[in-house]
């Protein structure tokens, strides 16, 4: 859910720009959406995006599993 960037430093041994920075990063990737009231900056996880690479992923999954499939199959044959 939604997390305060103070909630979101709270964790880790970072300086809040140095912080602040990478999520400048995800943000401009389209993946964190913030908000701002007063000095509270509030972010969001846009998850559409990572949802768009996991079903691309599951689409190439099978069609990998099959290639290496035969590559194990030919160095069996072939030590």
């Amino acid at each position: 859910g939604p997390a305060t960037v103070s909630e979101l430093a709270e964790p880790f041994d970072m300086a809040m720009p140095s912080l602040m920075l990478h999520l400048k990063k995800l943000e401009q990737a389209g993946l964190l959406t913030s908000q701002k009231k007063g000095r509270v900056r509030t972010c969001f996880a846009e998850l559409q995006p990572l949802e768009d690479v996991q079903a691309w992923m599951k689409s190439q999954q099978d069609q990998w599993e099959r290639r290496l499939d035969r590559l194990e199959a030919f160095l069996d044959d072939n030590p």
